[in-house]
């Protein structure tokens, strides 16, 4: 599908006329996304989640999708650390890891919150000093045999310091927090509520300890009275401030200030998305059931923050 334009600054970002590309399909089961993306840039190659099926994909420019794990534990945000390391969020665990790609070996960053066990973290993001913050949902209603119930006592969105000895909940009245996305200069985080009665992006002034200025929260997009499909989950930011979430339609692109400039249209129900290839100027997004990407005209901020150290 094309793009649609509403503002004169998006075609800077992509011509009216620009296509997704369609990778693959069949990822996710009858109930569940594909999830996840992140580029392995040193590597060439992308990783995505299944959801559904437990499952962990590669996608290899020239050489198309293959297995690369069983068994995640329902693994689905993902992104990495400066020390090259996956951090993943798993549903089924109920905890944030991170993972060494060329051991396998498994570090859990955090499981719990004041001794009680987290929801089902689902998205993740890593700043630049080695924080990482990732968004904990309420569990899904009906729970499966395999989970277990809730023992937080609200849907959070939380901070573990550089050194990793510290969780912070720093934020707690989200229905269903999901996404999460700094700006490039790392003085705001972008946090977004999928529930059908929110359907906005909320953004925080990040204060110098990495904490987040409750009193600066503020309505930075609001998706009501769109009634196309989608819904905001993923969200990620171009070196210029451009921040992209998924959305009603395709992938919404927003200005600096909050205006929508346009947005990405597709047929497959973005669920979560991530820059790629050498130059970060491809935007990889993963639907309900498959994987895509599309061009774009200004890069992406890349995955870690300055690559792997």
């Amino acid at each position: 599908m094309p793009v649609e334009i509403l503002h004169e600054s998006m075609l800077r970002i992509a011509p009216a006329d620009r296509n997704e590309e369609h990778l693959g399909s069949g990822y996710g089961g009858a109930n569940g996304p594909a999830e996840g993306p992140v580029w392995i840039r040193e590597k060439g190659y992308l990783l995505f989640s299944d959801i559904h099926d437990s499952k962990r994909y590669r996608y290899t420019p020239g050489q198309g999708i293959t297995l690369d794990k069983d068994n995640t534990a329902r693994a689905n945000g993902m992104t990495r650390d400066r020390a090259g390391r996956l951090i993943c969020c798993h549903h089924f665990s109920r905890c944030v890891d991170a993972e060494d790609l060329s051991t396998g070996e498994l570090t859990v960053i955090a499981d719990s919150y004041k001794g009680y066990k987290l929801n089902r973290p689902n998205d993740v993001v890593v700043k630049s000093d080695g924080a990482v913050y990732f968004t904990d949902p309420p569990p899904k209603i009906p729970l499966t045999p395999e989970e277990h119930y809730p023992e937080q006592d609200c849907a959070g969105v939380y901070r573990v310091s550089p050194d990793g000895k510290r969780i912070n909940r720093i934020a707690h009245d989200f229905v269903n927090p999901n996404g999460l996305c700094f700006s490039p200069d790392e003085k705001t985080l972008y946090i977004n509520d999928s529930s059908a009665g929110r359907k906005h992006i909320r953004a925080f002034t990040v204060e110098a300890n990495g904490m987040i200025d409750l009193g600066s929260d503020r309505i930075f997009c609001d998706m009501n009275g769109d009634n196309r499909r989608g819904f905001p989950d993923g969200m990620k930011c171009d070196i210029e401030g451009n921040l992209y979430c998924t959305g009603p339609g395709g992938i919404w692109v927003l200005n600096p200030e909050g205006l929508h400039i346009g947005t990405i249209l597709s047929d497959y129900i973005p669920i979560n998305m991530n820059w790629g290839d050498d130059d970060w100027q491809t935007l990889y997004f993963a639907g309900f059931q498959s994987l895509n990407r599309i061009r774009l005209g200004i890069p992406g901020v890349p995955v870690p923050r300055g690559g792997v150290a």
